[in-house]
Parts: C-alpha cells; structure tokens; sequence
C-alpha cells in the first residue's frame, strides 16, 4: 500500500550549513508517527518542507516528498495551494499566532472548505462540534482573542481537518496548554486517525505523549534520524543511546520524592558544527573512535526498528 506521506532522503540547507541531512520516514492512512527530539534537531523545518512552506533561507538540497505517491517538490506552486489544506494539512505550534486576528472563527475555518453561504456555515458548525467546541454557533463569531488557548487550538485543528485531508502535521499541538487539555487534544488526534483514516505526523520532544498517542516513533538528533521504529518496541528495548537516554530522563511514579532526574549531558551541537560521522558521538557514553570517524547507517535491528549506531546491541 502507498504511503500517505513518503519522506525519502530529505536534506535541506541554511546557507553551508545542512540542517536536515538524509531524513527518510513514511506514514499510513489511519497511522500516527511521532517525529521526536531536542529543540535544534530539525523536526519542525522537516514538517514545513513537507508541506512547501519554507522560509527563503532554507534551501531544499536533496531527497523526494511523496504525497499519496506524488512527488511534492516537482508540483508548480499553484498546484501546491490547492493541495494545502484539501488533501495535507497542518497544526502549528502557536495556535493564537496562526490565527487571523482580524477574522472571525467561522470565516477562518470555513476558508478552508471552499464553500460559500449556509453550506459554509453548517459545515463549520458540524466540524467545530466535532472537535469539541461547545456552542459552536457562539464561537462562529468570535475572534481568536477571545478564545482560551485550548479553544484556539482546537479551531486550528477544525480549520486543517474540515477539508478531511490525507495527511494531518501537528507540530507540538499540545503545548502551553494544561494536562486535562492536553489530553483532550490527543484523544482527538487519536479518534481522527483510527475513525477517518487520517496519516498524522505527531511533531513533539514530550515521550509522554509518543506513549499516549503513536504507533510509530521516528527519533531525530541533530538533523537525522537515530532511531526508528513501533513504539512498543521502542521503549521497550531502545536500539541508540540518544534514544535510552531520552527514556532515562523521564519521570517515573516510583522514583523517590525530590530524587534528581537523569540528564544527557552536553548539548546539541550548531548546524554548523556538525559532523560528518556520528554526530551524537560527543555526548554518548559508548563512543569509540569508529563513531568519530565514520556515519553510521540506519540499520535493521529486527522487527521494523532500525537504529544508526555502530554499537546498538550494546544499548541497554
């Protein structure tokens, strides 16, 4: 079966600098993959390729972005834009930011329909019901200044799916936002995928919440991915010491009152700084002098998860 979206061998640069270098991932219809990592590590960047929306500074240097098996990058802009928003759509991180401020909630959502008059209008109110917007008919015509943050979020979530596209981008949809609504959030994103079929691409650094929600996990250090793989399998046996340190660092139930958390000591390195080998290799406690000198490649440890690194059957 055809990916909802295919990520093949994506690379994109900020003047010399590559800042996304090799990324490959896919997604199903009715799936949910997680895009993890540090702030810095290119997830979000990887996000606005995907759907043709970079900043000017950021050059596409390599790779493919299949959308249902068309290749996006080749598309003329114009093309581009009625793809956006019908068939792949995204929720960005700053929900209030996004919005039009001067716009109403029911003109912003029904933009996205193509709709005009009552059509429009019923459909708006239909959608914002279903993601859980009490008294829609209220809400049509308010203003996002007027909305909670949870509110805003889930009329950006109304707007990128009323047009029931195939592939849905959230880039950390639940931050800022407390606990109760956070989980909201994620049980919708979740009854989105399993009740319409919709490929989602979770971005987020939270473990938590690729635990709750995800089916598949794609973890991503410094501009590549380090490890892949259901999730399941994942936190259960964890194949790159970025990703075992990841987990060490989580909070558990069980752990003693005021008992410090683990940390991953150092810090991502500048896109600049990057290196041609292993780029974790300066903060990973197995590092030889082969993770210096050569990349390593993503690698098959056994039933779908792939790792890239020279010693990941030594990760405990």
């Amino acid at each position: 079966m055809i990916p909802a979206l295919d990520v093949r061998d994506l690379s994109l640069a900020i003047g010399g600098a590559r800042v996304v270098d090799g990324v490959s991932f896919a997604v199903r219809a009715g799936e949910v993959l997680a895009l993890v990592g540090e702030s810095g590590c290119g997830k979000s960047i990887t996000a606005f390729a995907a759907m043709r929306l970079l900043p000017r500074a950021v050059t596409m240097t390599g790779g493919q972005l299949l959308l249902e098996g068309n290749d996006l990058a080749a598309l003329p802009e114009s093309r581009m834009r009625r793809l956006r928003g019908r068939r792949m759509s995204m929720i960005f991180q700053e929900p209030l930011a996004a919005l039009d401020p001067l716009s109403t909630v029911g003109t912003q959502v029904a933009e996205a329909t193509g709709l005009r008059g009552a059509a429009a209008r019923e459909a708006v109110l239909a959608m914002l019901g279903e993601v859980g917007i009490s008294d829609p008919a209220r809400r049509i015509r308010q203003y996002p200044f007027e909305l909670s943050g949870g509110m805003a979020q889930r009329v950006m979530i109304a707007t990128a799916l009323i047009a029931r596209p195939a592939v849905l981008l959230a880039d950390e949809p639940t931050t800022a936002l407390d606990v109760t609504i956070q989980a909201q959030i994620l049980d919708l994103l979740r009854r989105l995928a399993a009740e319409r079929g919709t490929a989602i691409v979770l971005i987020t650094h939270d473990m938590g919440v690729v635990a709750d929600i995800a089916d598949r996990v794609a973890v991503m250090y410094a501009g590549r991915i380090a490890e892949t793989g259901p999730v399941a399998r994942i936190f259960a046996a964890p194949r790159h010491p970025y990703t075992a340190l990841l987990l060490a660092a989580l909070p558990r139930l069980g752990d003693a009152p005021k008992a410090a958390l683990a940390v991953i000591p150092g810090q991502v390195p500048l896109p600049s700084a990057f290196s041609a080998a292993c780029r974790f290799a300066d903060r990973c406690p197995l590092v030889t002098d082969r993770c210096r000198q050569e990349p390593p490649p993503l690698r098959e440890m056994g039933a779908d998860q792939l790792s890239a690194c020279w010693h990941a059957e030594r990760v405990r």
